[in-house]
């Protein structure tokens, strides 16, 4: 990974996004008292609303304005191939948690991430209902309201940051201690950095502007963000959706949860399957054969075996094959549709 700009050059950048996500809160308190329709991107479970639409514009006017030569990726803009050559990325999702800014709950936030190279070096989380604003740098340290946050001591009795939904689907039905269940992946990373929790995990892909800020204000305090199989996460990537689940927080919860996670034998998905992944083998023999070089290969695994696997033709979308356990493909099959958009019809082979 290439090294961050020093921190002390960031002062400047710091102040323009945390003025943005500010303003951008401010639309989004609004949209909520005039009220505001949903539309849907992928899924029902993929809600986008003008408040989304209206909050990215904003803040990618403010960021232009500011910063002419840097690269943009908003999860509300059309993307372009244009960022990848710029040394210097902002990540923007306008609205982490859409579907709980729905809801009317306080638990979705403006989330605004600069990566330099592959790094992310500065989050921006605001969270406009509680009035909560976390900014952090990488090497400098995390602040939240404007009070440097110091962590206290802890080694045991973690506190387990997990998503309300894979919480409410399947994580009720484990013993796993600790959990805390929320929405914002952005949010949770920002409180991991505030020692308002210590650990969190996904089962689910998430993508660039989900964690961006969040993960430098995670590493801003120390901590560390990795996928689920140890591998490291670049930003500015040509395709921003990451292709397995996560696994952040400080390093002795992080060990520990990682313990708890193989003992216990709870999944995650991996799109995109290739032989140079650890999941690969996860496959039976018969399949490494069958599906080495296949681009659209996705299981959803507990340690070595396969729950369901999905193999798709990526420039049709035309399932060429779908078994495993129902619940675990239905899981699959969602993780792929956001990934990638909507897959022609499934004709699954499901196990008993």
């Amino acid at each position: 990974m290439t090294a961050p700009t020093p921190p002390h050059d960031l002062a400047h950048e710091l102040e323009v996004a945390s003025r943005l996500a500010r303003e951008a809160g401010a639309l989004l308190l609004h949209h909520r008292a005039v009220g505001f329709d949903v539309e849907h991107k992928t899924s029902h479970e993929d809600p986008v609303t003008a408040a989304d639409r209206e909050a990215s514009a904003l803040i990618v006017a403010g960021l232009t304005g500011a910063f002419p030569g840097d690269g943009l990726l908003s999860e509300e803009e059309t993307d372009s191939a244009a960022r990848l050559s710029r040394q210097r990325v902002w990540i923007i999702d306008p609205i982490d948690g859409t579907s709980e800014f729905i809801k009317g709950t306080a638990d979705y936030c403006v989330s605004i991430g600069l990566a330099v190279g592959d790094d992310a070096v500065l989050g921006v989380v605001y969270a406009p209902t509680t009035d909560e604003l976390f900014t952090g740098i990488v090497g400098q340290g995390v602040w939240k309201n404007g009070r440097k946050v110091e962590r206290a001591p802890r080694e045991n009795g973690w506190r387990v940051a997990v998503s309300d939904t894979e919480f409410g689907r399947e994580l009720n039905r484990h013993d796993l201690p600790g959990m805390l269940p929320s929405g914002s992946i952005a949010l949770k990373l920002a409180r991991l950095s505030a020692d308002e929790a210590d650990v969190t995990f996904t089962m689910s892909p998430r993508s660039e502007w989900d964690i961006a800020a969040g993960d430098a204000l995670l590493r801003a305090a120390g901590g560390t963000l990795r996928r689920r199989d140890g591998g490291e996460v670049s930003y500015n990537q040509p395709s921003p959706h990451l292709e397995q689940g996560l696994i952040a927080g400080m390093p002795g919860a992080v060990d520990w949860l990682e313990g708890e996670l193989s003992r216990r034998r709870l999944p995650t998905a991996h799109l995109g399957l290739t032989a140079s992944a650890p999941a690969w083998n996860s496959l039976s023999s018969e399949d490494q054969q069958a599906l080495g070089g296949h681009p659209g290969v996705s299981i959803r695994h507990a340690g070595n075996e396969v729950l369901a696997l999905l193999v798709v033709n990526p420039e049709t979308r035309t399932v060429e094959r779908a078994e495993g356990d129902a619940f675990h493909l239905e899981r699959l099959t969602r993780d792929v549709v956001r990934a990638a958009g909507p897959l022609s019809t499934v004709s699954a082979k499901l196990n008993p």
